[in-house]
């Protein structure tokens, strides 16, 4: 399954303009979206799409729930 063009590109976006202190989960990354006009399909769908970008771009934390961070691409 290839992912949707620009999905990760706006979850990105968002958070590089909230700049969140902490990981956050799939569903808070979907409200905050869902706030900014730039709506994917479920949590589920966040969670898939940086599940997908974690070898590099995504840190994930493990932990119940499952908490995601972005990494900052300038930093490489």
């Amino acid at each position: 399954m290839q992912l949707r063009r620009g999905e990760f590109e706006r979850i990105r976006t968002v958070l590089a303009e909230v700049d969140p202190d902490e990981p956050l989960t799939a569903r808070e990354i979907h409200d905050l979206l869902d706030e900014r006009g730039e709506t994917l399909d479920s949590p589920h769908r966040v969670a898939t799409v940086l599940g997908r970008r974690a070898e590099g771009e995504v840190e994930v934390i493990r932990d119940r729930p499952y908490r995601y961070r972005v990494l900052d691409d300038t930093a490489n």
